[in-house]
């Protein structure tokens, strides 16, 4: 079997790739909705694989690995390396998962990070009128992740929440100490959430980018008692090209509070020093940054030999991220917590995708399928979605 087309389209807002092969077996991925602008990058790696056996995924990804960079750099490589996948699956008659070594659970966890309602505000009390609708949501979910401080409006929407001016950039580029003011705010809106979510429900908490190591230290020793699942990227983290793994150690030695971080990082080289440091609790690639989904499986073995947890990030990566990580996260040993469940959006997606069951979660897990591949195809009502210019992208 050889590589005969590399394809990208954009449907909706979600950059879509095709891998196009001379035994007529196609592989799908999906990247999440604000990287629209990838479609040139992509292609850019076209001559790299055009001839290549896409069953050999190891050895197409090895020629253009080198070439990615963190987030957002790294997704048209992880794209790639899950469509092979999608290919080899495919091609062998068996779901992913028996290509990655089999599961090991018949049915993932997943956390709430896309199942979203809007704040009324940034009270405390809009964040507790907030969680419980997330908290009432159907899935159930066992786990829910909340954006507060730098993720999100609340350190530029809260007065003299900390010592700066607030940026008018995208990206999450506002960066300061917070205020007296503004640490209080930010625990008091930790305090209400959790009230809510009392001991049945786990709360994460996603800070930043944007905090400093002392301020963080103060906020993990102040909520300790509440026993939350983990604070996310406080000093790095979203668009951040580098690692920061000894103000982590820092911090994470500091607190009994869980510390998180890893969802713009690209490969198991740059997790290297937060695993072998010690220099976080629970780490968080997104498969579609990291490199793909066997990457992702390298890195959370290898935290496991040193006691890290694993929490896949994910919240933008669609239907065909929903299944790529269903696959690989049933392969996980069990340091594997949960997966940062993503929707589609918007919600035509589901009338476009087969091969997910209905309802997706149940009791914040997801049953594990062995449809051949990822084990999810686009039905002909994608057609009707594709840009004018592109109305050939399946053909």
């Amino acid at each position: 079997m050889k590589i005969t087309d590399l394809r990208c389209t954009v449907i909706g807002r979600n950059p879509v790739l095709r891998i196009v092969t001379d035994e007529g077996i196609d592989g799908f991925s999906e990247v999440e909705p604000s990287k629209h602008y990838l479609k040139p990058h992509v292609l850019f790696y076209r001559d790299y694989i055009l001839g290549e056996d896409p069953t050999c995924v190891e050895r197409v990804v090895r020629k253009i690995r080198r070439l990615g960079a963190f987030k957002p750099w790294g997704s048209s490589v992880s794209a790639i390396e899950m469509a092979l996948w999608d290919i080899a699956g495919k091609a062998a008659g068996l779901p992913v998962h028996r290509l990655l070594g089999g599961k090991v659970r018949d049915r993932v966890r997943v956390y709430n990070g896309a199942v979203r309602f809007p704040l009324d505000g940034y009270t405390p009390e809009d964040y507790a009128a907030n969680m419980a609708r997330m908290k009432a949501s159907p899935e159930n979910f066992s786990l829910i992740k909340q954006g507060v401080a730098f993720h999100g409006p609340m350190a530029a929407s809260v007065p003299g929440f900390y010592y700066g001016d607030p940026g008018d950039g995208g990206h999450r580029i506002d960066r300061g100490a917070l205020t007296e003011k503004g640490l209080k705010h930010l625990i008091a809106c930790t305090e209400a959430m959790k009230e809510v979510c009392g001991d049945e429900v786990g709360l994460a908490l996603d800070c930043g980018p944007g905090m400093l190591p002392h301020d963080v230290i103060r906020f993990a020793r102040a909520v300790e008692h509440l026993n939350l699942a983990w604070i996310e990227d406080t000093v790095t983290g979203d668009y951040v090209p580098w690692v920061h793994a000894d103000q982590y150690l820092e911090i994470t030695r500091s607190t009994s509070t869980p510390i998180h971080t890893g969802e713009q990082i690209y490969l198991r080289h740059n997790f290297k020093d937060l695993i072998e440091q010690k220099a976080v609790n629970v780490i968080g690639p997104d498969p579609c940054d990291v490199g793909g989904i066997s990457e992702l499986k390298w890195i959370t073995e290898y935290a496991d030999l040193h006691g890290i947890l694993m929490a896949p990030h994910g919240t933008g990566d669609g239907l065909f991220g929903v299944a790529a990580l269903v696959q690989v996260c049933a392969t996980l040993p069990d340091n594997y917590i949960a997966f940062e469940y993503p929707t589609g959006d918007p919600s035509w997606w589901y009338d476009i995708v087969d091969g997910l069951p209905d309802p997706i979660v149940e009791d914040s897990h997801i049953e594990v399928w062995d449809t051949p591949g990822i084990g999810v195809t686009f039905n002909d009502q994608a057609r009707d979605y594709l840009p004018e210019e592109e109305k050939d992208f399946f053909d």
